[in-house]
């Protein structure tokens, strides 16, 4: 049986996936701040979290997701200064701090199902845990915290190996962040934020530090904790979150558990700890500071299905950089369409062969012929951390395969798509052919107009079938004639 193996940054190095509870998979994946809305880079996270759990479910584990909605707590700058995010978008808004979380909740949770990413089993609210945060911070209190006029500080010199995940070479700590007048060390954050004498916060609650509210990493070390129990795991994030949020989740969590030296990984609260790379985009549309940047649904108005974008994320490891350009895009797009033709030009080969979910186990004792190399292919290479570049040539090659029974290829690709989440059981030409936003022309008039330019063609009508071509393109209409997929036209 090949083993899957996980990249677990805190010892950066592949490890076999043993679960602390047989037959049990408890992972942790760190949220969105519900601010603003998420970037397409905020979402490769969820599409490489969605990965692993529909991995770990088709290797028979039986999977706790928990990821985490920040609607309190979490600073302009890391290094525990400035406003909270929350309070400054609803100061500036004019509007309820609770309104803003709504509705960007609600539009993070738009995309997480445009993206076919599955719910996890637990979504936690971080303003549902401020008693169970203020339970935690007292019982670390004495031997781990200080407090100055602004808070409750966390001494990071009273764990054992503070800044390891990040691997730390400078006096300044993990994060290199600036000094700040009362704190014991430089790397010290806040557990707690006492809001200032004569201001008003539209989220604080009484503690035995004041008025105030909870610091941004001390929410993810109790919902983990209380939803997952310590230690758990699989605790997984963007790569950013390597250099001070889990370092500083980490102590909190060794500080609760009385945990020692973190050459045991579980004494971090989780036995592994898992990062995807940084979506790069050249155009500096990816930050959300230049004002407008690239959302999911930006890419629908261009007239991109969201699962070509899952698919552009699947294409690279997660662990790789992942350069984002329209062009990228355009050819997911592409290789998106044929995976959807291939399937349909299966299915009117096999109307009655069924679509469904697979468990490894059953794959692998299925008698699969000629297509078994090609399964067990796919297999290893999500063994070999999630190697899904691999997996998808094996899916391609299982769906351009030879002399074999149409159903037993729509068999192995539903196998196959049930880990990649392509939903290729479902998608239709019709839901590849988005419009764009600008589009102004219908569809029944472009295939009015196609029909009759066909007609014309046949005909050897050539002088009208190109003033229909024009007359589309001028509607913004391409007609793409001798195009290899048979698309005919595209916005």
């Amino acid at each position: 049986m090949t083993e899957l193996t996980l990249f677990n940054s805190l010892t950066r190095q592949l490890e076999p996936f043993r679960p602390v509870h047989a037959g049990e998979a408890r992972v942790y994946s760190c949220g969105p701040t519900v601010y603003n809305y998420p970037h397409i880079g905020n979402m490769r996270a969820y599409v490489f979290a969605d990965l692993l759990g529909r991995t770990l479910s088709w290797r028979g584990y039986k999977l706790t997701h928990v990821i985490n909605i920040t609607d309190v707590g979490h600073l302009t700058d890391d290094a525990d200064q400035g406003e909270d995010k929350m309070e400054r978008i609803a100061a500036r808004r004019a509007q309820s701090i609770w309104d803003i979380a709504r509705h960007y909740t609600e539009a993070y949770w738009t995309d997480i199902q445009a993206l076919n990413i599955r719910q996890p089993t637990h979504w936690s609210i971080a303003t549902d845990y401020i008693d169970a945060m203020i339970d935690f911070a007292r019982s670390i209190e004495e031997r781990h915290c200080y407090r100055l006029e602004s808070g409750l500080y966390f001494d990071v010199s009273t764990v054992a190996d503070y800044g390891r995940l990040a691997r730390a070479q400078t006096d300044e700590g993990e994060g290199r962040i600036e000094a700040v007048a009362g704190k014991r060390n430089a790397a010290d954050f806040a557990i707690w934020r006492t809001t200032p004498a004569g201001e008003r916060r539209q989220m604080e609650w009484d503690s035995p530090w004041g008025r105030g509210a909870p610091g941004w990493h001390l929410e993810c070390s109790v919902m983990s904790g209380k939803l997952l129990g310590f230690p758990f795991d699989i605790h997984t994030g963007g790569i950013d979150h390597r250099e001070i949020h889990h370092p500083n989740e980490i102590a909190q969590n060794q500080a609760f558990c009385g945990c020692g030296s973190l050459s045991e990984a579980a004494n971090s609260g989780a036995r592994m700890w898992l990062h995807n790379n940084f979506l790069v985009e050249r155009g500096g549309k990816m930050s959300k500071s230049s004002g407008e940047f690239l959302r999911v649904p930006l890419l629908v108005e261009r007239g991109y299905h969201p699962l070509a974008y899952r698919l552009l994320c699947l294409q690279a490891h997660y662990r790789s950089e992942l350069e984002f350009s329209w062009d990228a895009l355009g050819a997911a797009l592409t290789r998106l369409k044929r995976l959807v033709m291939s399937v349909a030009a299966l299915r009117e080969r096999a109307p009655d062969a069924g679509w469904r979910g697979w468990m490894r186990a059953e794959a692998l004792a299925q008698d699969w012929g000629k297509l078994q190399p090609l399964v067990e292919r796919f297999d290893a290479a999500l063994a070999d951390d999630l190697g899904t570049p691999i997996a998808l040539t094996a899916l391609e090659d299982v769906l351009a395969a030879k002399k074999v029974d149409p159903a037993l290829k729509l068999a192995a690709a539903a196998a196959m798509d049930s880990v990649l989440g392509l939903n290729l059981g479902s998608l239709t030409r019709g839901d590849l052919r988005l419009r764009p936003a600008s589009a102004t022309i219908a569809e029944a008039e472009i295939d009015a107009l196609l029909d009759r330019r066909r007609q014309a063609r046949t005909a050897k009508d050539f002088a009208t079938s190109d003033t229909l071509r024009d007359e589309l393109a001028a509607s913004g209409v391409e007609v793409m004639d001798g195009d290899p997929l048979g698309w005919e036209w595209r916005l």
